[in-house]
């Protein structure tokens, strides 16, 4: 009997180690949904994801609201009959020191990286518990480990994710659903390019300079790549995965951050 093609979904699949998972998974056959706040621009979204190789529907996704989340898995699910593996991508970051911190930059990293992903494993939940089988992967940081200045609201988000993790695994046990993180320190997605832009017009040093002193922050003086932590992605989702939960996987180049 051909077993039948799973099914996932990748919330923030149109950039950065979201998008190169969509690419990765893909590459073992598994039908691919991006969720995304971009995925309302059909065009968008298509040129971008073309312009990555990767053949995966999307669809608009804003995990900070709960109806957004429900009409977007019961789109997947009503299309591919149920939902076996979910990977928490979305994200965001802002800085700011504890004093005098805003309101509105606490509000939307916790709402975003953290509520975000509990809404997404509550909506898919019921639909691998009564499959008996399903994968989440949530995609933490080292800052789930570390703190670091002026990063109080990211870090708290993203250690947040351990403990929503160890839940996730207990309850998905018995019924064939494992609940594991990624933290990766440093990757050079879009959102490092954009801090390494910053650094450039702030400092008027080369980008190479600026690069490399990110690089340098980890003793392989290499930035880690997307397409490495898609691979450990790739990994934690299949079939042979299926002792591996309650654990969070450091992609971390031998560095804290």
């Amino acid at each position: 009997m051909t077993q039948k093609t799973r099914t996932a979904i990748v919330t923030g699949g149109l950039s950065g180690m979201g998008l190169a998972i969509a690419r990765r998974l893909e590459a073992d056959g598994i039908d691919v949904t991006v969720g995304a706040r971009r995925g309302g621009e059909p065009e968008t979204a298509r040129a971008i994801l073309d312009a990555a190789g990767v053949k995966a529907r999307s669809a608009a996704l804003d995990v900070r609201s709960s109806e957004s989340v429900e009409r977007f898995v019961a789109d997947v699910v009503a299309r591919r009959g149920g939902v076996d593996i979910l990977v928490n991508a979305a994200g965001v970051y802002v800085e700011a020191p504890v004093e005098g911190h805003p309101d509105a930059a606490w509000d939307d990293q916790i709402d975003t990286n953290l509520s975000g992903t509990f809404r997404m494993i509550r909506a898919v939940m019921p639909h691998m518990t009564g499959a008996g089988w399903g994968r989440i992967v949530n995609l933490a940081s080292v800052a789930a480990h570390q703190g670091m200045a002026n990063n109080a609201a990211y870090c708290a988000s993203k250690a947040g994710l351990l403990g929503l993790g160890r839940c996730v695994s207990l309850e998905g046990a018995a019924h064939g659903v494992t609940c594991v993180s990624i933290s990766p320190t440093w990757v050079e997605t879009e959102m490092l390019k954009s801090f390494i832009d910053a650094d450039i017009a702030s400092s008027g040093r080369s980008r190479e300079a600026v690069r490399a002193d990110y690089a340098a922050s980890n003793p392989q003086n290499q930035l880690v790549q997307p397409e490495e932590v898609a691979e450990l992605a790739a990994f934690l989702v299949s079939d042979a995965a299926r002792a591996l939960t309650m654990a969070d996987y450091q992609v971390n180049a031998g560095s804290l951050w």
